[in-house]
């Protein structure tokens, strides 16, 4: 899918204004759990989004007070007890795929929390590339109290970068809820707003990003994820290559002329 406007998901609520992409869960009445098929879909949207020309930015938005309760007790929990391992190992795969389309969509992902965000609702939120959220916000990883490991859909990988090794380990082994003012104390979230004001606070910083220069973005994003894995040799001398790529661009020479003009660039993503 080259054009995302039009796509009508089965399983959630999806909309495009201008570039901008709003995605939400849509059983709010469930604190808006996950499904096997809403797993599924979501993977396959952001897989799509790498391709997508009319989406430069996604915002992942809360549902009545709420973001996810993660994983449905009834449609997922329930139905994983006793099956083979070869299953549950498709099922595990699955949702770490999810994780793994998020991080390699080319987009900047906001992710807008309000209310609960546990479980896989707490990965989703912790794969975005920036968090806002409510006062009221409440975030979970607590795959420990339900008998699982902390270490699901990379967030033994993920978590200690963003909040620390410490912390991280505390939050993953006690499954305990991180409050929303800790959240921005240590960094996971990037900013707290009032329940009225968050989705037009993440539309702003959306729009911001939506603005350009988007190749750019994407290129940032990229190099966020890749350089985990790099000596400080390696990092830079892949972001040495990146500017490079980048200076290549159109919006580089806006943002040249558009100086010694004393404007503001205009930026296209070309």
């Amino acid at each position: 899918m080259t054009n995302l406007a039009d796509f009508q998901p089965l399983h959630f609520l999806w909309s495009v204004t201008d570039r901008v992409a709003t995605l939400r869960l849509n059983r709010p009445d469930r604190k808006n759990p996950l499904t096997f098929d809403s797993y599924a879909e979501l993977r396959d949207l952001f897989r799509a989004l790498v391709y997508a020309k009319d989406v430069d930015v996604v915002i992942f938005a809360s549902n009545g007070g709420n973001f996810c309760s993660g994983g449905d007790v009834h449609d997922i929990i329930g139905p994983l007890i006793g099956k083979p391992m070869k299953d549950l190992l498709a099922f595990t795969r699955m949702t770490g795929d999810l994780v793994k389309a998020m991080m390699n969509c080319g987009k900047p992902i906001i992710a807008a929390v309000d209310g609960v965000a546990v479980g896989a609702g707490a990965i989703v939120a912790m794969a975005a590339d920036l968090r806002l959220a409510t006062p009221q916000a409440k975030c979970a990883f607590l795959f420990t109290r339900v008998g699982l490991a902390g270490c699901d859909m990379g967030a033994c990988a993920i978590l200690p970068r963003i909040i620390g090794q410490g912390r991280a380990a505390e939050l993953l082994y006690t499954g305990r809820t991180m409050s929303a003012a800790e959240g921005e104390r240590w960094g996971f979230w990037n900013a707290l707003h009032e329940a009225d004001a968050l989705e037009a606070e993440a539309l702003v910083l959306a729009r911001r990003l939506a603005d350009g220069p988007t190749f750019a973005h994407s290129v940032t994003k990229t190099q966020l994820n890749t350089e985990w894995n790099m000596t400080l040799d390696q990092a830079i001398e892949a972001e040495a290559q990146a500017q490079a790529i980048c200076m290549q661009t159109q919006d580089f020479e806006r943002a040249y002329r558009a100086f010694v003009a004393k404007e503001k660039p205009v930026f296209a993503g070309d």
